[in-house]
């Protein structure tokens, strides 16, 4: 799979970047190792965060501007990580899902990036993140339809799969033997940050799943 990001989006948001990291897992309930550790993030974050500060936090702060550049409110349609915040400090938690989908919100609500994580099996031909356009919108996971029109979306050659708010049923992760890619969406590229944060990615599938073929990369 190439991918790739579109030369629209690079005009409105320059230092935007996916960071991936790519593996096969058997998709699974989380150990109870991984869920003392997610609880553990959970409850700082709680105690480290006030409401009113979660949209200054530097990656989300980045990733609310990218979504004003492209003609997206910011409010009306919060990214993965700022959402998952908010619920943190209001004392709600996060739901547990299975391990991929833990270490992939674990990384979110920790650095600030957004993050998806997708069925590489239900992923056709090669992947780039574009600008929506007027309309668009797909069924989402939980929801029936989801309005991405304007945002920063994945697509492969059957549509669009994933963005940084609200990913796509299509390729949803679900229990199994699977292939995943996992897509760090960045809008403030540094390349240390976003390294470091790929290489503690790839320490918690170690430690917690048994996820073999793991590959990282960058796409600018």
């Amino acid at each position: 799979m190439e991918i790739s990001v579109s030369s629209e989006i690079k005009r409105y948001v320059p230092r935007v970047a996916l960071g991936t990291i790519s593996y096969t897992v058997e998709v699974e309930k989380s150990n109870t190792k991984l869920l003392e550790h997610f609880e553990k993030a959970v409850i700082e974050l709680q105690n480290q965060y006030k409401l009113e500060n979660i949209a200054e936090i530097p990656h989300i702060k980045e990733t609310r501007n990218a979504y004003k550049a492209l003609g997206k409110s910011p409010s009306q349609y919060r990214n993965a990580a700022e959402a998952m915040l908010r619920r943190i400090v209001k004392g709600n938690g996060l739901y547990h899902i299975n391990n991929v989908v833990e270490i992939n919100n674990l990384i979110s609500v920790t650095s600030g990036y957004s993050v998806g994580s997708y069925d590489i099996g239900c992923i056709f031909g090669n992947a780039e993140l574009r600008r929506a356009p007027d309309g668009e919108k797909y069924k989402g996971i939980g929801k029936d339809a989801v309005n991405i029109e304007h945002l920063p979306v994945l697509y492969d050659e059957e549509g669009a799969f994933g963005n940084p708010t609200s990913d796509s049923r299509r390729a949803m992760i679900q229990d199994g033997k699977r292939k995943v890619i996992s897509f760090i969406y960045a809008f403030d590229y540094e390349k240390d940050e976003l390294d470091n944060w790929l290489t503690k990615y790839r320490k918690l599938l170690e430690l917690y799943t048994d996820a073999s073929d793991i590959c990282i990369d960058v796409r600018l």
